[in-house]
């Protein structure tokens, strides 16, 4: 007698989302199952990696990492370029860190700039990120989606400081949003439902839960993710129903782990080997939580994320 694997089905689906123009625009979502489960039902899209870009050298991030992009970090446009052609980057995020008041305090104006430059320099989808000050967010971040207009990026974050501004900015130009709150399921439906009644497509939202690294939350993260899927695709809760979003990388390298030296900790082993696989192991949890659009720092951890993604696809 042959065995059949038990298969659950679900009434819900996640949304569909095309971020980007032209031949190398990428889709999220669309998916009917939790994450890799295609032999249960639809999966029709891969999850995404996009490699992240500052506007300023990033000297907050390990040295290990800042070695990655010697040469490169000094100029956003060069940096994403090199993203793209060297290291095959599917997605960009440009993150307006230098923008923040207390790294620079870059204005608006320039900000914009910025986004015009790299989105003219790259052919690939580009998020557009702000600094995570919701103040000064809600300035740059009008800026931003006016020089993206046309692109049909991703402008985040919007949460409950400033959604107000940042939605009307992604209204007004035709763009993709993200919703960001602070790991909970009823924040985050708080807030989604709050941007769609001014009028945003559901249909156009991604959702980010808020991220956290390996040790440091990462089971919590996980947990409230799997709880937004489910309600997703058992309960068809639409106002849930978005593809949703891991910003790793800006969690995973400021924790001691991918930080201390060999030297001071001798038994923790090699410090790259020790951040890229806290890097890709943060990841790849988030992923299999339901995570459709990643956000990562290291080339290696990228690679070892995308082989585990075709690994789990079969």
């Amino acid at each position: 007698m042959s065995f059949a694997p038990p298969k659950e089905t679900w009434s819900g689906k996640t949304f569909e989302i095309t971020i980007g123009n032209g031949a190398k625009a990428v889709k999220i979502g669309g998916e009917n199952v939790f994450s890799f489960h295609g032999f249960e039902g639809n999966y029709p899209n891969r999850p995404v990696i996009a490699y992240e870009v500052q506007d300023i050298p990033p000297d907050d991030w390990p040295q290990m990492v800042k070695d990655v992009y010697a040469g490169v970090s000094a100029d956003p446009v060069t940096w994403a370029k090199h993203c793209v052609e060297k290291l095959g980057a599917k997605a960009i995020a440009l993150r307006l860190a230098g923008t923040h008041p207390d790294k620079g305090d870059i204005s608006a104006d320039q900000a914009a700039e910025t986004v015009k430059k790299v989105s003219s320099a790259v052919d690939v989808p580009l998020i557009i990120l702000g600094s995570n000050h919701a103040e000064k967010d809600s300035v740059v971040l009008v800026k931003a989606a006016e020089a993206a207009k046309g692109t049909n990026a991703l402008l985040g974050k919007a949460q409950e400081a400033n959604y107000k501004t940042i939605v009307a900015a992604a209204l007004a130009n035709d763009l993709k949003l993200i919703a960001m709150s602070e790991l909970d399921i009823n924040l985050s439906k708080q807030l989604n439902i709050l941007i769609t009644q001014m009028g945003f497509d559901k249909e156009r939202l991604v959702t980010d839960p808020m991220s956290s690294a390996l040790s440091y939350g990462l089971e919590y993260t996980y947990s409230v993710m799997e709880r937004i899927k489910l309600a997703a695709l058992a309960q068809n809760d639409a106002v849930l129903q978005g593809p949703m979003l891991a910003d790793v990388g800006m969690y995973v390298w400021k924790v001691k782990e991918t930080q201390a030296l060999e030297a001071d900790l001798p038994q923790w082993g090699n410090l790259k080997d020790r951040g890229v696989a806290w890097e890709a192991v943060t990841t790849t949890s988030l992923l299999v939580a339901g995570t459709n659009l990643a956000i990562m720092r290291h080339p290696d951890a990228v690679a070892a994320v995308e082989k585990f993604i075709a690994e789990m696809e079969g």
